[in-house]
């Protein structure tokens, strides 16, 4: 999922017209939830209240309604990445949302807005081929904007139709090239195997973001994991900390940097950083990490205790509407070792996304670790079908490589 929170940035409400219904949904107003001092982010945080309690007000007295409800939805998107808390946002964004598109009455413009962000919920939910149906339907109403595209962008390629989705990144940087359409500009050229273009596009989204913003944080996060997956560790760890001087305590980036120590075995500093950033955010994965490099140096009750917790989280995001297959089919994997039960996770996913080259792969490795090897090659042939250069993929490819050579 490491280009979806993009997906929302950008929207603008400018274009709508005045007229609108009065009343358009009686769906009651979710709460907005307090920021951790942590990630209040000075200023920004305020504005945030104030921005919450005006468009509020104008619900509850009638006023621009409509506009004010899409505009609630979006606010509560950005929250759900900022803070975390997935599990009351997103659903509640999709309730807004849900009830303005309900009203037959509601303005063109309006109504294309809120398809596109409704999109943009349905691929944070991972509910993709949801999405699709989403985005299309907005297109057809608006296929000038460059944010449908990157809806559609997002979709094709979670739902593993690679050309669909370069063709919808064609459009989209045609119309606006910015930090979004270079984002997934460059995630296309690494699906293709163009790994060095791909650190360059991520670089230009960097570039056009503005200094200290959540977009750009998320943009240059992503750019050094493209470095630390392709081994540029030293220049991953410098990504994380220009991030982390521009937004403090970004929780991604301190994240991140435990990565990096843990790659270097530096345990105390990678365990310092993993419990950091799970201190910012209630973010599951930082969890699982810190239970994962417990295993490594062999303290299992802390392991196990954080796994059952990252089980709970789990099993929270799945309540709100959230489709976590692969979160527990790595969990079941890394975490507790079951294999089997990774397997079924796995295969769900596959069920709703069977030419994701991503999930292929993760089927590959996982039927290579169960002496299966002919099942790793039929899924390792669809992951390769796009000339990606992903390491773990060349070394499993290495790996049934040289198996065909001892059998």
């Amino acid at each position: 999922m490491r280009f979806l929170l993009l997906v929302l940035l950008g929207l603008t409400l400018g274009s709508c017209a005045q007229r609108e219904p009065q009343v358009i949904t009686k769906t009651p107003i979710p709460a907005l939830l307090d920021r951790s001092e942590l990630i209040r982010q000075g200023k920004e945080w305020e504005q945030v209240q104030n921005h919450y309690g005006s468009l509020r007000q104008k619900i509850e007295q009638g006023e621009d309604v409509a506009k004010s409800t899409l505009e609630l939805a979006q606010l509560f998107t950005i929250e759900a990445r900022i803070t975390g808390e997935h599990g009351h946002y997103y659903p509640a964004a999709q309730g807004l949302l849900d009830g303005l598109l309900e009203n037959r009455d509601l303005d063109q413009d309006l109504r294309f807005v809120s398809l596109t962000t409704l999109a943009g919920v349905q691929l944070s939910q991972h509910h993709f081929q949801e999405a699709l149906i989403t985005g299309k339907e907005a297109l057809q109403m608006n296929p000038y904007n460059a944010q449908i595209y990157g809806v559609l962008v997002d979709a094709y390629v979670e739902l593993g139709s690679y050309p669909e989705a370069v063709a919808m990144a064609d459009q989209m940087v045609a119309i606006r090239p910015d930090i979004r359409s270079y984002a997934r500009i460059s995630y296309l050229r690494e699906i293709y195997g163009q790994v060095e273009e791909a650190i360059e596009a991520m670089q230009m989204a960097v570039l056009a973001g503005s200094p200290g913003s959540e977009e750009k944080s998320w943009a240059a996060y992503q750019l050094g994991q493209l470095y630390q997956r392709y081994g540029y560790l030293e220049q991953a760890q410098h990504i994380y900390n220009q991030i982390l001087e521009e937004r403090p305590d970004y929780p991604f980036a301190v994240a991140a940097r435990g990565e990096i120590f843990e790659a270097k075995s530096e345990w105390d500093r990678a365990e310092a950083a993993y419990l950091e950033a799970a201190s910012i955010i209630p973010e599951f994965s930082f969890y699982e990490s810190l239970a994962l490099l417990y295993q490594k140096q062999g303290q299992a009750a802390k392991a196990d205790s954080l796994l059952q917790e990252v089980l709970v989280m789990l099993a929270d995001d799945v309540a709100s509407g959230h489709a976590m297959d692969l979160e527990y089919a790595h969990l079941y994997e890394y975490g507790f070792q079951q294999l089997e039960k990774a397997l079924d996770y796995t295969l769900e996913a596959y069920t709703q996304r069977p030419n994701n080259i991503d999930v292929n792969l993760r089927l590959a490795q996982l039927y290579q670790k169960m002496g299966k090897p002919a099942k790793a090659r039929e899924h390792t042939q669809v992951a390769a079908s796009t000339q990606s250069k992903h390491p773990d993929l060349l070394s499993l490819q290495a790996d049934l490589a040289s198996l065909s050579l001892a059998e």
